[in-house]
This record gives structure tokens, C-alpha cells and sequence, in this order.
């Protein structure tokens, strides 16, 4: 309990030096060049945010922490300093708004794409998914020992756990900067119920953590789309640009992970991306080729793709995370929680 007191104090302060740098970005002359110059001046605060995490041990955290600072705060920054991204704005965004979509998983409701009009904060699901969180993490903090409970069974608990609780961390967030900061900001729809995924496209690019999606999206996958076009014709520039992308994810998961089990990679984690990377890319070529004349069910092809993500995630993902003591921690922490809670 101690450590965790002295973690979140950490948190506290972290967070007060990243509402601080992101300012200081926001202060840079307008006069400066977008591209090269301008990334001169963000690249130091790209450093820090880098650095940050590195005190926090606490994993439920470090991992928002990582998330936010490292992954989407650095690809925004950059992006802005291109004039690109959702931090390019004309007329500039008030500060306070600036600092709140550099460093957390929020656009401003003007800038609204249909997609943003999926309700994905509805208080009587996320109610529904607490609850059913809350189960899944009593079941696996009283059977940790795999040998008490079915490694397979432990490790589609730990899926779940890891998207409910994912998803509801990316909620309170949302209604945190509601409250709390008011002003009229929605966060992405992060999640889009990816167990109705009818595809392994449908999944990543659709309804599995679209903030993250839409990042790579702006930093790699519509550059890499036009430089690849241009050398090698419409088909080929969008496959590979696909494959790029999801090649540029497993460098930044691989980074994640290193931030939680502070060990050097052993790439399983790359090699999923890499092997969905290859799918996706497959089934964009097939669609193209059948021209929408095969389609499997929802109903089969639903079960199917997510029997393919938490196969290929137990064997590729978690057993890191497992070896590396990491999932233990985890647990450790949700039976705490649990226990302050009287939810034991």
C-alpha cells in the first residue's frame, strides 16, 4: 500500500510536468516553420515524455501513462509540428483545450466525423461492463494459480480484462474532462464493441482502440500510403502501407511492454502485429479480388475473428507479460483495490 502512495504521488507529479511541457509547446512562435524547424522546438519535450513513466512501478499506472505520454502525446506533437493532426487547428485552439487533446484520448465535438456519433459512453453499458469487470477480476485474483484454473480459461479472462478495462479507464477519462475541466470535448469512440468485429480489418480498423488507430492512421499509414502509390500503383501502395502500419505498432507495443516489465524485448510481441499485419493485408487483397460477391455471416464471422485475436494473443502477447511477472502484479493490485472496495 505504501508503494502505491508513493506511485500515485509520482503520477501526480508527472502529470503536472506534462500539462507544463504541453504548454510550453503551445507558446511556440507562429513564426516558426511547420516541419523541421518547429520539430526542433517539440523535439525536447518528446525527451521528457519519453522519460517520464520510468519512475512508476504501480501498473495500473504506468500503463495509462505510457499510453498517453509516449504513444499518443508524441505522435500528436510531431504531427503538429507539421501542421498536421488533431492539435493543427485554425483559429488555435484556447490552451487549456490544446493540453487536454495533446495529452489525453479527446477530440473537440466540432471536428466531429460520423464516426464520432457512435454513443460510446453510455452509462447503463459501462455500468453493465463494471460489473462484469469486477467478476472477471475476482475470479482471476482467487485463481492466479494456473493450476486452480485452466491456462486457456485464464488467459481469455485476462483478454477480457484487459479490454474492459481498458475501455472504462478511457471513460472515466472522458467524463472526468467533462466534469471536471468542463468544456464541450467528446474522446473518441475508443472502443466500438470489437467482439461484433465481422473481420480482422473490421477489428483493428474499426472498433479496437481507435485513438490509437487514428494516430498511426495520420503518422505512418497515409504517408507511407502516398509514397508507396506513387512507386507502385494504388493496390500495392494501400497494402503495404497497411502492413507499415501494423509494423510500426508492434515497435510501439514493444515499447509499452519494455515500460512494464522493464526487460529487453523478445519480439513475440512485434511477431503479432507482424502476423496481423500480413492477415489484414491478405483479406484487403481478397475483398479487392471477389469484389464483395463472398461474405461470411456476422454470426460466423464474428466468433471466428475473435477466436483468431485471443489465440494468437495467448500465444504471442501475454506469456511476456506472464513470464515477466508483470499479470501477477496486476493481480496483486486488483486484489488490493478489490479489498479497499470491501469487493473481496
Amino acid at each position: 500500500m505504501k508503494d502505491f502512495t508513493e506511485d500515485f504521488k509520482t503520477f501526480i507529479n508527472i502529470w503536472f510536468i506534462a500539462i507544463i511541457s504541453t504548454s510550453y509547446c503551445y507558446f511556440i512562435p507562429p513564426k516558426i516553420s511547420h516541419g523541421l524547424p518547429k520539430l526542433l522546438f517539440v523535439l525536447p519535450i518528446i525527451t521528457i515524455f519519453l522519460i517520464l513513466p520510468l519512475p512508476i512501478s504501480t501498473v495500473h499506472l504506468a500503463f495509462p501513462t505510457v499510453f498517453f505520454l509516449v504513444w499518443l502525446a508524441n505522435f500528436k506533437l510531431i504531427l503538429f509540428a507539421f501542421n498536421r493532426g488533431p492539435l493543427a487547428s485554425t483559429p488555435r485552439f484556447p490552451i487549456a483545450t490544446f493540453v487536454s487533446i495533446a495529452l489525453l484520448p479527446i477530440n473537440p465535438k466540432q471536428s466531429s466525423k460520423k464516426l464520432h456519433s457512435v454513443p460510446s459512453h453510455r452509462p447503463i453499458l459501462l455500468a453493465f461492463k463494471a460489473v462484469i469487470l469486477i467478476l472477471i477480476v475476482r475470479v482471476c485474483v482467487h485463481h492466479s494459480d494456473e493450476d486452480k484454473l485452466d491456462g486457456d480459461v485464464m488467459i481469455v479472462l485476462h483478454h477480457l480484462h484487459l479490454y474492459l478495462g481498458s475501455e472504462l479507464v478511457f471513460a472515466m477519462t472522458f467524463y472526468l474532462v467533462k466534469v471536471i475541466i468542463g468544456f464541450d470535448l467528446e474522446i473518441e469512440p475508443q472502443f466500438r464493441e470489437p467482439y461484433l468485429s465481422k473481420s480482422l480489418q473490421d477489428f483493428w480498423g474499426r472498433r479496437w482502440n481507435r485513438m490509437s488507430s487514428s494516430a498511426l492512421r495520420d503518422m505512418v499509414y497515409i504517408p507511407a500510403r502516398v509514397i508507396f502509390t506513387r512507386a507502385l500503383g494504388r493496390l500495392w501502395g494501400q497494402l503495404l502501407a497497411t502492413f507499415a502500419t501494423f509494423f510500426v505498432s508492434g515497435l510501439m507495443h514493444e515499447l509499452m511492454f519494455w515500460y512494464l516489465t522493464r526487460v529487453w524485448p523478445t519480439w513475440e510481441v512485434m511477431w503479432f502485429f507482424v502476423l496481423h499485419g500480413v492477415c489484414v493485408v491478405v483479406e484487403v487483397a481478397v475483398k479487392k479480388a471477389v469484389n464483395g460477391r463472398f461474405r461470411l455471416h456476422r454470426a460466423v464471422a464474428a466468433p471466428v475473428t475473435m477466436a483468431f485475436v485471443m489465440v494468437t494473443g495467448g500465444w504471442l502477447l501475454f506469456p511476456q507479460l506472464i513470464r515477466n511477472g508483470v499479470v501477477a502484479k496486476i493481480l496483486k493490485e486488483c486484489s488490493i483495490l478489490l479489498e479497499m472496495l470491501g469487493l473481496d
